[in-house]
């Protein structure tokens, strides 16, 4: 039997940093990953591969970042966890004894069995596994036009990928606009507002009825009758938590098949915590319970997981998640963080928005200048900030962590208002129309 003191399940995110944190804190112990595939897909890069990369190898997450820590890394799959003496049974190995255990399974793509011909050649459900994304990617090359359900980040992601190789694209969206779950309608305007000029045919509040076809996919129908030729369906419909090994064992999960956590990521069961996708995740405002499943969530809860394995020592918890997110579609980069206006407003806050558009280098003459939207979202009594959402150039993905971390600290309008700034005419809009501060302002000025 193989021994160790600290056994992590699953080598994606929330696996990696588990384990690399475990063994910087806990330095004598024996931290040891297992996972079934010989690779690991950088999560966010997979769209990426389809386009820009052109080959899976290309997006991968070297294990050099575990090895050098002193992490033990076996290839293979828990099949059975006993709870009760600590053991974990392996498909191709013998089993491993622990004394605390972190599940970091992850998620599975969501299959719409619900859609008549789901099943047909060339429909693709997203998994993160090196083999089966170079196989799709092959499979592509000789079709031209793709059909993406779902018009969230990673349906988007992947119709702008597929556009820039070439591909005739129609992203097909239930919601009435892309990206509805982070942004509020402006936003969600501009993004599909570049999808269109960039020739996507995008399609939004309407549901797919059958895909369509002779052992292959060949076309796709809508609700209204409408037909899509097709040569491959990618289904960019959301992830579910993979959860069935923890269930198995007796371990408690939610509604949502999430594993149950605490603020600390224990599980229901003393010794055995859980990360990533396959934890339950709340909302940092209401408590509620939310599918937001994303690979820095799963950093932060790997951290919080890691410090307190063997008690309590490190007051880290896990407060909530804030949804922050952030992706690029063809020469717009965006980002949010937090609650928007619609869902604050539906929770029962009564906020107050602060905007501010400007361009995110000055003077705006220079190369590159990109229009920056930014709208801040505040509670009315109090002034703090419960959500951001932005538009514009490169610079969004760092402004939106700030914003990120000012939603986590509860900072205030008048705070933001006197934010301090480093600007730089290449890098930054001007100090005298800074955005956060801008968009803080004009809140302050309808209290």
């Amino acid at each position: 039997m193989i021994k160790t003191d600290i056994l992590i399940i699953g080598g994606s995110a929330g696996g990696i940093l588990t384990a690399t944190t475990a063994k910087k804190v806990f330095t004598d112990k024996k931290v040891m990953l297992i996972r079934k595939t010989k690779t690991v897909m950088v999560p966010c890069g997979i769209p990426y591969i389809f386009g820009t990369l052109k080959d899976a190898g290309k997006n991968r997450i070297p294990d050099a970042m575990i090895l050098n820590a002193g992490v033990e890394l076996l290839i293979d799959e828990v099949v059975k966890i006993d709870k009760e003496n600590k053991i974990a049974s392996l498909a191709e190995n013998e089993e491993i004894s622990y004394d605390k255990l972190v599940i970091a399974t992850g998620s599975l793509p969501i299959i719409p069995k619900f859609i008549n011909g789901y099943d047909l050649n060339n429909v693709f459900p997203i998994l993160k596994d090196e083999e089966y994304l170079n196989d799709i990617l092959n499979k592509l090359v000789n079709m031209q036009n793709i059909v993406v359900i779902g018009g969230g980040f990673i349906g988007v992601e992947f119709a702008e990928q597929l556009k820039k190789d070439g591909k005739n694209v129609t992203i097909v969206e239930v919601a009435e606009k892309c990206l509805w779950q982070a942004f509020d309608n402006k936003i969600c305007d501009i993004a599909e507002q570049e999808m269109k000029e960039n020739n996507i045919n995008v399609m939004t509040g309407i549901k797919v009825k059958n895909i369509l076809g002779n052992e292959k996919v060949e076309e796709v129908e809508l609700e209204n009758g409408e037909r899509i030729k097709a040569d491959a369906v990618i289904l960019g419909m959301g992830v579910v938590p993979n959860s069935n090994i923890a269930k198995e064992a007796g371990i408690k999960v939610n509604e949502k098949s999430a594993i149950v956590v605490d603020e600390y990521m224990r599980t229901s069961e003393k010794d055995i915590f859980a990360v990533g996708d396959c934890a339950e995740k709340t909302c940092l405002f209401t408590n509620k319970n939310i599918p937001i499943l994303l690979a820095s969530t799963a950093a932060m809860e790997a951290k919080v997981a890691a410090c307190n394995l063997y008690g309590l020592k490190y007051l880290r918890e896990n407060k909530g998640t804030i949804s922050a997110f952030s992706t690029k579609i063809f020469n717009k980069s965006f980002g949010a963080a937090g609650l928007t206006e619609r869902r604050a407003k539906e929770e029962g806050f009564e906020v107050i928005v602060g905007k501010f558009t400007t361009m995110d280098k000055h003077p705006g003459s220079l190369p590159g200048t990109n229009t920056l939207d930014l709208t801040l979202i505040f509670v009315r009594t109090s002034g703090v900030l419960i959500g951001a959402q932005i538009s514009g150039g490169e610079s969004v993905g760092e402004m939106i962590n700030i914003l990120s971390l000012a939603i986590q600290k509860g900072l205030t309008a008048n705070e933001l208002n006197t934010f301090q700034v480093a600007t730089h005419p290449l890098l930054t809009s001007s100090p005298i129309a800074y955005p956060i501060n801008a968009a803080s302002l004009d809140a302050l000025t309808k209290y």
